[in-house]
């Protein structure tokens, strides 16, 4: 088999957003890094049958309700 042609497996912990930790294999980052989850099934609408929720950053979601106003019948 050549070398270099897989990506380098190595343990890292994953913390998800109720502090909850595991061991899992990944390519990200280094042996032994720690990835933290914004969002992850224990609290992501797709999982949790919740609603959704838009954040509006940089005012995106007011500047469009304000130009469709009329048409969106708010």
């Amino acid at each position: 088999m050549k070398s270099d042609t897989h990506p380098d497996y190595h343990m890292i912990k994953v913390v998800m957003t109720n502090g909850t930790e595991f061991m899992t294999r990944s390519t990200y980052g280094a042996e032994g890094a720690e990835l933290r989850l914004d969002i992850d099934p224990t609290t992501h609408p797709a999982w949790t049958g919740g609603q959704q929720t838009l954040l509006d950053r940089g005012g995106r979601l007011s500047r469009f309700k304000n130009k469709y106003h009329g048409i969106l019948g708010n």
